[in-house]
């Protein structure tokens, strides 16, 4: 798996697009958000910035809420539930190799490098997240799809349907809502990028589910069947009688 993460970053920072076509890609899905009428990215933010530590609770969650916690799922994964472990783990190498080709294919600007009088709080305010992931391996103009919001889906998704702790499964729940409020309000992602990480990672999840299913039917129906259990009357029939005139 980590391998296959460090193959994302990797291939994903040297795709970087090209600036203007990444900026009219990020101006079509403005357009298109409001037609929707749910580009309310900026005046989240501006909102936002007006309430003392919104941001800072915004930057947090973006910054140690997504790498840091898919990490810890995937590992209490692997020892405390290792046969579900490769289910989440395939579904998130499926997603990110979709990502990759659509980065690649599609660049997007983030909100933050738009024109349009954002601001980049997490750059600003902190450093911390440049140091969990180096300007190397990130590209700029990687906004479509969320994987922040997508991956962050899948890591609930494994703590509500794995654990057995209900405060565990309620974090499953929220880890996802605090991501899209996260990226919003500090100006990486628009909503329909949150909207299409989280469908390429249900697709994904859905994919991986049907295939193992489909393995374990196929195991089922190639194993051979095993030898019938002789009756009752067929295991008496089967001693030998005794000579007549000799007793046991």
């Amino acid at each position: 798996m980590l391998v296959g993460v460090a193959v994302y970053f990797g291939v994903r920072g040297f795709t970087a697009g090209d600036a203007d076509t990444a900026t009219s890609n990020a101006m079509g899905i403005i357009a298109l958000e409001r037609r929707l009428g749910i580009f309310v990215e900026q005046p989240a933010q501006a909102f936002a910035l007006d309430v003392p530590g919104v941001m800072t609770f915004a930057n947090t969650v973006y910054i140690y809420g997504h790498w840091p916690v898919i990490a810890a799922v995937f590992v209490w994964l692997a020892w405390r539930r290792p046969d579900a472990y490769p289910l989440y783990r395939n579904a998130l190498l499926l997603s990110g190799l979709i990502g990759m080709v659509m980065v690649a294919l599609h660049p997007v600007a983030p909100p933050r490098l738009m024109d349009l009088g954002f601001v980049d709080t997490v750059t600003t305010q902190t450093n911390a997240y440049r140091v969990l992931q180096p300007p190397a391996f990130t590209n700029p103009y990687a906004a479509m799809p969320s994987f922040h919001v997508g991956w962050d889906l899948l890591v609930g998704i494994a703590l509500v349907r794995e654990s057995r702790n209900r405060w565990i499964r309620h974090a499953g729940r929220l880890i996802p809502l605090l991501m899209v409020l996260s990226v919003v309000l500090t100006g990486n992602h628009y909503l329909l990028d949150a909207v299409v990480g989280d469908a390429i990672v249900l697709a994904s999840l859905g994919c991986v589910i049907w295939w193992r299913r489909s393995s374990d039917s196929d195991d089922t129906f190639q194993r051979p069947p095993a030898p019938p259990r002789p009756r009752p009357e067929e295991r008496k029939s089967s001693t030998p009688p005794l000579p007549r005139g000799r007793m046991p």
